[in-house]
């Protein structure tokens, strides 16, 4: 069975389109039908109702689901046993997206070294999507993410409390930024609590999609935006951001989310790092919260 042709199945099953899954996997839509009809023609039955609307599974389809996520776990448990190199007996794999990575998930890589000496590591990077997906492929068998997607076969826990704090890249800021203020789209639930806090800045002109990765674009340019503390920080450091007094800060929690079927050896000592690193980071993030506490009246919003 081709292991393509299973994961694009996955894909559209996930998003309920062929347009969407072309989206996922870089490929074009007639593409994505091409493989979904010769896995039809493999199994001798339609796996979906395409309609306008989108693409919905028939009962083959949703029984096939089952036997197409056994199998790529099986590819990718196979695949990552083999190239275990020599001296290591056990493998795991992270993802993380791109902020995440500094001070959290380089740390927990650490961690998991000390800990596990014989254990082979392997780290990945991207969006919230990317990764959900990974985790049910078996690609990745653990992933730290800002908005987790619990699906069956997956378990989940809170890493941290993160803070979003705005952030200028000019000396002595105020919230009368002159038109710099770039928005980043840090998901539904900052949108909403954003827009009730900061009514005046919710259509500035520039909407960044790009998570903590903005902070380059903010720091090269006379610009301001949220950030995470934590990430931030070592441009407070630097000088190179400050915080701008007064400015509301809105919570954005880490999560853990982890395959059940993890090993529990990695598992349990994977929980140990996390705790410790988190514990941490959110150090790095309540000392940002201190300076700003120090330099306005702090409210949360």
């Amino acid at each position: 069975m081709d292991i393509t042709l299973l994961k694009t199945f996955l894909e559209v099953t996930a998003t309920g389109s062929f347009v969407a899954a072309s989206d996922r996997l870089y490929v074009t839509q007639s593409a994505v039908s091409l493989r979904i009809q010769r896995l039809e023609d493999s199994l001798g039955k339609p796996l979906f109702l395409r309609s306008k609307a989108g693409a919905e599974l028939t009962p083959a389809g949703r029984e096939f689901e089952t036997y197409a996520l056994s199998m790529i776990r099986m590819w990718e448990e196979a695949r990552q046993q083999i190239a275990i190199p020599a001296g290591f007996t056990r493998s795991l794999t992270i993802g993380a997206q791109y902020s995440l990575w500094p001070r959290l998930g380089f740390r927990m890589l650490d961690g998991m070294q000390e800990a596990i000496p014989d254990l082979n590591l392997r780290a990945e990077i991207g969006m919230p999507d990317r990764l959900t997906r990974f985790l049910i492929e078996g690609t990745i068998q653990l992933g730290l993410l800002y908005m987790p997607q619990l699906r069956p076969g997956l378990a989940v826990e809170k890493v941290m409390e993160e803070d979003l704090v705005l952030v200028a890249s000019w000396a002595n800021p105020t919230l009368e930024m002159g038109g710099r203020y770039v928005f980043v789209d840090w998901g539904p639930e900052f949108v909403r609590a954003h827009a009730l806090a900061l009514p005046e800045l919710t259509n500035p002109g520039m909407t960044l999609s790009l998570g903590a990765m903005a902070a380059e674009y903010i720091v090269n340019r006379r610009a301001a935006a949220y950030l995470p503390a934590r990430y931030v920080k070592k441009y407070l450091d630097s000088g190179q951001l400050h915080l701008i007094p007064g400015a509301p800060v809105f919570p954005y929690p880490v999560w853990a989310i982890w395959r059940e079927d993890l090993d529990s050896t990695i598992l349990t000592a994977a929980h140990d790092v996390i705790e410790r690193v988190g514990q941490n980071a959110e150090t790095d993030g309540d000392r940002v919260l201190d300076t700003l506490r120090a330099i306005s009246d702090f409210k949360e919003p």
